[in-house]
């Protein structure tokens, strides 16, 4: 049984690849998740079953956190095509377990993996199933908010009680999420936690360098404040640039001045886009981070939340990046990045080597399949 998160895509993307994988080895899967993930999961696979997202309170301004803490427990307001109340985050995390369990008694997982998602952990520590928990964020060390502690260290025990716990990233001390997961120590799990590297083929592609790239991505919150950021700067450069919107719902393209805004772009192109890019500019996602490192390109961080920040921070230090949380800081990024291109093409040729030393898929499938053997 495989269930992610659906909170950004690299969750989902990762649970594909394992997929994919696993068929071929012959195991019998059952995928669960909500939102665009379980769209994406229905494409690529039979057995898929839709639970309930767990989200936190975001409008145009991104994620609030002191209305996503009021949401624990009290219904708000929304107002993105049109009104609606979200439930609280309380009643959906009670949702979604029961979710998860409506048929766990017929399933009979051999194993339950999970990318990002404590509930299944929740639900193999009560139904005495052994798991795989995938995740490149523990503990966070940097910026995480105080008031939301309690909760943290809640969670933490169905992290402790997992059988596995594999990071989709560099060992130390090229951990890009690195400020993520905190002291393996001090939450316990030290002897349970392996790094595998990264789940994305990193071998490197050379490509032109013809215009600054710009991907949006997140909940609707997130993608209107990075828009506003974004696109007002790109569209005043001389330099070509090209905006991804991340909707694949939708199809439309718009050009403002050098600026060439696309609703969305299929894999293909994205990688032809990336590739010949001079500039990166993202939010921090862990995904993309990799992405900016296959192809070694430069990147601008605009992190939306605590999580996307500390990636940017670890990237900034390994000199491969540099954050940015306003127009005025993405106009100066943007001239820093080009009066210092090659020092930062030489720290991300140096990543991209030692990134290319791993393989997380197949390290994965070799632990999955140890772990499923043991339970026998």
């Amino acid at each position: 049984m495989l269930t992610c998160s659906e909170l950004g895509l690299g969750h989902v993307s990762r649970i594909v690849l394992l997929g994919k994988k696993l068929e071929k080895e012959g195991f019998e899967l059952f995928f669960y998740s909500g939102g665009i993930a379980y769209e994406v999961l229905k494409k690529e696979f039979r057995n898929v079953y839709y639970c309930t997202p767990v989200s936190w309170y975001e409008n145009e301004r991104g994620i609030i956190l002191s209305a996503s803490i009021l949401n624990i427990i009290l219904p708000l307001p929304l107002f993105d095509n049109g009104f609606r109340l979200k439930l609280p985050s309380g009643i959906e995390t009670v949702y979604r377990y029961y979710d998860l369990r409506r048929n766990i008694l017929k399933i009979n997982p051999r194993a339950i993996i999970s990318d990002g998602d404590l509930h299944a952990l929740r639900l193999a520590e009560r139904w005495g199933y052994p798991s795989v928990y995938i995740t490149n964020l523990i503990r966070p060390s940097y910026d995480f908010p105080k008031l939301l502690l309690p909760g943290e260290r809640l969670t933490e025990r169905y992290v402790r009680n997992c059988s596995k716990i594999i990071i989709p990233d560099n060992p130390m001390p090229y951990t890009i999420c690195e400020y993520n997961l905190g002291n393996l120590n001090h939450v316990g799990i030290r002897d349970k936690v392996e790094y595998v590297g990264s789940f994305m083929d990193l071998s490197p592609i050379e490509g032109e360098e013809k215009h600054i790239f710009a991907s949006i991505s997140g909940p609707l919150g997130t993608k209107a404040k990075l828009i506003k950021t974004v696109v007002p700067v790109l569209s005043d450069l001389k330099t070509k640039s090209i905006v991804s919107l991340g909707h694949p719902k939708e199809e439309f393209s718009i050009v403002l001045k050098n600026c060439t805004i696309h609703s969305w772009l299929p894999p293909q192109q994205r990688q032809n886009i990336v590739a010949n890019a001079k500039i990166v500019i993202f939010s921090g996602g862990h995904t993309t981070c990799f992405e900016t490192i296959k192809y070694m390109k430069p990147s601008i961080c605009i992190p939306t939340q605590p999580e996307q920040k500390a990636n940017a921070l670890k990237l900034q230090e390994l000199g491969c990046s540099l954050i940015a949380e306003n127009k005025k800081q993405l106009k100066s990024a943007i001239k820093q990045i080009e009066d210092n291109y090659d020092s930062y093409k030489r720290n991300l040729e140096r990543i991209n080597r030692i990134s290319r030393r791993f393989n997380g898929v197949e390290r994965t499938i070799k632990v999955i399949k140890k772990i499923v053997e043991a339970s026998a």
